[in-house]
């Protein structure tokens, strides 16, 4: 049986971060219904940033959605909203990542929720909280990448600020808004009583850099230096990076320079001994490392360190990757089908309960696909 099995969750969300949590609920095995506004319903069914489309809308949406079902309801009407709180006062879990003051405007705030349903675990996501003076700001996830310093972590110290090429803030939001949930439903099975989880994707972000962000304070309030060639991580010494090579790219993280000067039969690297001079040292060190790894391919360099536990690893692309026996091994991909029958592949949920992965086979729903079946089971 899956942990969360019987646990009733009410999704009011958008977009990825909170979606991205109902969606973790979901895969441990509660039951989330998804509220969405006639004929649109979310907005990432299709705009997005994806152009690809799964059925007539957002891969993105396909994605972050499966394994729910979908309630057609106008949050403004108040026909509609009844309903939905008649299915909030039997819900353990609700969810709604709008901007500080929606949620008050259509009356489903935390105290006003409360007073229907006492138990219940109620969880929000907004982009930087709802004080100070960036509290109405979008929670847009290159916005917040950007705000947080994240952007000067990554890239060479002369190319600027380098966002990630992924919505890790929208994920990481979700990831932490699940964390709390789950200690509010433990706390609830001990107490009988709710609670509110409140994330800010600016904090989750912010948390994501403890360690930098720690070296920050007690460093001095040294500015952040990036290595000027194969930056991997701003604080880091050498040999700490990605290298081309005669074939490819590789990745290089721990290893003391003079081992690596007799492994790689590079002996200019014997010329620092001394751990300090891989930090102080650190760019014409990885200059030197970068020139010489040129010369040979990557297979020929993980030949020789991998056997001699220096920490490295080939730069593969998806192509390589998922056509890798080591991929294969995880299982990493299933196969879903949605209510229509359109059949799409996706990625597995990663947590593993007692040896067993955890999969569904059920896909995201149309928009209002459900409303009648879950009016007649929880709201008649």
């Amino acid at each position: 049986m899956l942990p969360l099995k019987d646990i009733l969750v009410v999704d009011l969300s958008q977009f990825l971060s909170a979606p991205s949590a109902t969606l973790r609920l979901a895969d441990l095995g509660a039951r989330v219904i998804k509220v969405e506004r006639p004929v649109t319903g979310d907005i990432c069914r299709q705009l997005y940033v994806s152009n690809v489309m799964l059925n007539g809308e957002s891969s993105v949406f396909r994605a972050i959605n499966r394994n729910k079902e979908s309630f057609q309801a106008d949050l403004k009407q108040e026909d509609d909203k009844a309903k939905v709180l008649k299915l909030i006062a039997k819900a353990d879990v609700l969810v709604h990542n709008f901007r500080p003051g929606v949620i008050e405007r259509l009356g489903l705030d935390y105290e006003t929720i409360k007073a229907i349903n006492p138990s219940i675990v109620y969880g929000d996501i907004s982009g930087y909280g709802s004080e100070g003076p960036w509290a109405e700001k979008p929670g847009q996830d290159l916005l917040l990448q950007s705000l947080s310093g994240l952007t000067w972590l990554s890239g060479n110290a002369n190319k600027g600020p380098v966002p990630m090429g992924i919505a890790i803030v929208d994920i990481l939001a979700g990831s932490h808004l699940a964390q709390g949930i789950l200690a509010s439903l433990i706390k609830r099975s001990k107490t009988g009583e709710g609670s509110k989880v409140s994330i800010s994707m600016l904090e989750s972000i912010l948390d994501f850099q403890f360690e930098t962000i720690t070296t920050y304070y007690h460093d001095g309030g040294e500015a952040i230096q990036r290595t000027e060639s194969n930056n991997a991580h701003a604080y880091l010494g050498a040999p700490y990076g990605v290298y081309e090579t005669e074939n490819g790219h590789f990745a290089l993280a721990m290893g003391a320079i003079p081992v690596l000067g007799d492994l790689l039969a590079c002996e200019v690297l014997k010329a620092y001994p001394e751990p300090d001079s891989w930090f102080t040292q650190r760019d014409e060190i990885k200059q030197i490392l970068a020139d010489h790894l040129k010369t040979g391919t990557t297979e020929k360099w993980l030949s020789i360190l991998e056997p001699a536990d220096i920490w490295c690893a080939d730069v593969m692309n998806w192509e390589r990757l998922f056509d890798h026996d080591g991929f294969k091994a995880l299982e990493m991909i299933q196969k879903v089908k949605m209510g229509d029958g359109f059949e799409y592949e996706t990625t597995r949920c990663p947590i593993k309960i007692d040896g067993q992965r955890l999969t569904s086979s059920i896909g995201s729903p149309n928009i209002g696909e459900h409303t009648s079946s879950i009016f007649n089971e929880l709201i008649k």
